[in-house]
């Protein structure tokens, strides 16, 4: 049984909680099984005109996407016409996906509505101008030749509005601007009026006096409520039930959570309860009467298109014609024909969607709340604050498990809550109606990463949705032993979905993180093959973690360390679980004591080289270094003995070739000696040392010939060799 102060302190609580959410509430709930549909008179004949009826709103769906679906549902006799009350704003939606349905066997055989062109068309195609602001002396520039009558002191002038223009005047020592108007009078005479307080005018054209009232009045509807009427027309005989359904544009829904925790004093194995709120917003035509409501978690997509308004097209102004001589006209052959012109369409292949399911126990979510607030313990009372007694916690918990929550059911590929009671809501209203009650596992932890920009890590919940309902993401806050513990906000969770969330600043740890530094980078991995070789180091980094516990309780908390593009962690350090974004280490810190945690990451990096592009000093520096294994370094040594082989070959043939090329050039200078001896007294002795020389020479060059054809073939031989050997050293070691 609640004592007076238990019922008191759960009251003062329920308050405290509704407040917070800042809506003056107004729900009527009423079981639909007690609701019966009011009964009609009989229709007198099939024919007989009944008079028209609205049609009740049975059911509303809400949706995230900003659109309500609506389905009203009733009872018609005969030929009855019945009434739906729509917004201006709703009705191009109406429009767009209006579904009428006479269930037992009668027809809809029409709707309609009342059809209103935009102000702005309206007006324009009236002769007063009193569109945008007008002023009277704009308005009367606009009516210029229009029939006037004015009245003054003395005396009253009729005759039309011949101008309009501004006289300054000086009066008691000032200027003075005023505006006067000239009438044409039927005798020709034109006279002038200052348009004063003392000057009235009326229009002597009546129908031009009824346009301008007209306009006026176009003006005044554009400011009033804009409501429409559609209005369902149906044929068939007796009593029949009618289902008309729609979509419109609404206002989103919101969601908004209560965590209670356990109390010291409660039971052990006592789970936290989580309470959910949905704020929901008449906004449409008509009240909302012991509807059916349902909250749709998801967005289906939707468009708005103006289909309520007249549609006026842009036609092209034609000139009217002038006398021209029609002259011969050539047009141009096929070019490609119909058969050769195809359509080719490409469907993509759909790509597997990788996931991840959690395990049971593991760190969940993607990411943490936005806190607020602050606070900071255990499960047991807070510091600051007198213990409540048992008897109060128990209550409290208890209360807070009445409402009557909503029921979670598959709509589609969405999920919604249907609530259990009709719902009430009246035209221009809020309401705040309940969607989830259930119990909830949650373990309470600390959560810190380098991005709160304070050493103070923040209090958070370990989540788990353990009710067979979809948690749409909205706002949250926590109560604890009865009090107010913070407040944050939470995305979706699915059934069986863990969310790490936070609430409130923790003020009792403090977390320090500090960079080591680059540490000496070492090789993992050589491969070799194919005459390449792949040198892959990792160059490591360590991050250093302080924490501190100044609490009078033990701490879990859960360190995020950011996930950086090509760092991976050593095998050494292994964490919890991993988001998007960041590793997540759990550690336990005890009462007044400091802990510290390392994460060692690292980076491959991947060097290739062409072996026969190494030189020795390069494998020398690896064998230092001892990046090499003995075997590997013999047959790099080996290639290169083989490459210096042949790179002395390539000298020898250079060298050959150049005392050919030497040889060449002497000849022709002996060549061109002989041309110029002829017709001198030395040209016979000359002549014959020349051509022994020449003789030397091609003797010369033969032997070089015999000498380079057989370095080439011994440099061929050499190169075939070195190929294979290179071909044949294949290495694949892991450091």
């Amino acid at each position: 049984m609640l004592t007076a102060p238990s019922i008191s302190r759960i009251g003062n609580l329920f308050v405290f909680v509704l407040i917070s959410s800042l809506f003056c509430v107004s729900v009527s709930a009423q079981q639909a099984r007690n609701q019966q549909p009011p009964a009609r008179p009989a229709a007198t004949s099939a024919s007989a005109p009944v008079a028209s009826e609205k049609l009740p709103l049975r059911r509303v769906v809400l949706y995230k996407s900003g659109v309500g679906y609506f389905e009203h549902a009733g009872l018609v006799r005969g030929n009855q016409d019945v009434e739906i009350d729509l917004t201006g704003s709703q009705l191009d939606d109406v429009l767009k996906s209006l579904t009428a349905l006479d269930l037992n066997g009668g027809r809809i055989v029409g709707a309609s509505y009342s059809s209103q062109e935009p102000t702005g068309h309206q007006l324009e195609s009236l002769p007063v101008p009193v569109a945008g602001n007008q002023t009277l002396t704009s308005l009367l520039e606009g009516l210029r030749g229009v029939r006037l009558e004015v009245s003054t002191s003395t005396g009253a002038f009729n005759g039309r509005l011949l101008s309009i223009q501004q006289q300054t005047r000086r009066e008691a020592g000032a200027e003075v601007t005023r505006d006067e108007i000239s009438l044409l009078g039927e005798s020709g005479s034109v006279r002038s009026f200052v348009l004063e307080p003392g000057t009235n005018l009326r229009f002597a054209d009546r129908p031009l006096e009824q346009e301008l009232a007209r306009a006026l009045g176009l003006l005044d509807s554009s400011h009033r409520e804009d409501t429409r009427q559609l209005l369902l027309s149906t044929t068939g005989t007796g009593g029949r039930q009618v289902q008309v359904s729609y979509t419109s544009e609404v206002p989103v829904w919101k969601t908004t959570y209560r965590i209670v925790l356990p109390g010291s004093e409660s039971p052990s194995g006592t789970k936290p309860l989580l309470q959910g709120w949905a704020v929901v917003d008449n906004t449409v035509g008509e009240d909302w009467t012991d509807v059916q409501l349902s909250l749709a978690a998801g967005a289906p997509q939707s468009f708005i298109q103006k289909l309520s308004q007249p549609y006026y097209t842009q036609r092209v102004e034609v000139p009217l014609p002038r006398g021209f001589l029609l002259a011969p006209q050539t047009h141009g052959g096929t070019m490609i024909s119909a058969d050769a012109m195809q359509q080719v369409m490409v469907t993509p292949e759909a790509g597997p969607i990788n996931g991840r399911v959690l395990n049971a126990g593991a760190l969940g979510g993607l990411g943490a709340g936005v806190a607020g607030g602050t606070g900071g313990g255990a499960f047991r009372p807070g510091t600051s604050q007198a213990p409540a007694s048992p008897a109060e916690g128990l209550d409290f918990l208890a209360a807070a498990k009445s409402i009557n929550a909503a029921q979670g059911n598959q709509l589609g590929d969405l999920f919604e809550y249907r609530l259990k009671d009709r719902v009430t809501i009246r035209k221009n209203e809020s309401a705040l109606v309940p969607i989830v009650q259930a119990e909830i596992a949650a373990e309470k932890v600390s959560l810190w990463n380098v991005g709160l920009g304070t050493p103070r890590p923040l209090r958070a919940l370990w989540l788990t949705n353990t009710s067979p309902l979809v948690l749409d993401g909205g706002s949250f806050n926590v109560i604890e032993d009865g009090a107010f513990g913070g407040e944050g906000l939470i995305e979706s969770l699915q059934p069986g979905e863990q969310r790490l969330i936070s609430y409130a600043a923790d003020l009792g740890m403090q977390v320090l993180a500090k960079q080591d530094g680059n540490l000496p980078a070492r090789v993992t991995r050589i491969h070799i093959a194919h005459g390449t070789m792949i040198r892959t180091t990792e160059s490591r980094q360590r991050t250093i973690y302080t924490v501190r516990n100044e609490d009078t309780s033990p701490r879990m908390i859960v360190l995020e360390h950011p996930i950086r593009a090509d760092w991976k962690l050593t095998a050494e350090t292994k964490p919890a679980e991993q988001s998007a974004t960041a590793y997540r280490f759990r550690i336990g810190v005890p009462s007044k004591e400091t802990r510290t945690f390392t994460v060692e990451e690292a980076r491959p990096i991947v060097t290739q080289y062409v072996i026969t592009n190494l030189n020795p000093e390069q494998i020398q520096a690896f064998t230092t270094d001892r990046e090499l294994t003995t075997e590997i370094e013999d047959a790099l040594r080996r290639i290169l003995s083989q490459k210096d082989a042949i790179a002395k070959l390539d000298a020898d043939l250079k060298s050959k070739q150049a005392d050919v090329d030497h040889i060449f050039q002497d000849q022709q200078r002996l060549r061109e000696n002989m041309k110029a001896l002829k017709g001198t007294h030395e040209e016979k002795a000359l002549t014959q040392q020349y051509t022994k020389e020449l003789a030397s020479q091609e003797s010369q060059l033969g032997a070089l010939r015999t000498e380079i054809s057989d370095l080439e073939t011994r440099q061929k031989t050499a190169q075939k060799d070195l190929d294979a050997a290179i071909e044949a050293v294949a290495f694949d070691v892991n450091r």
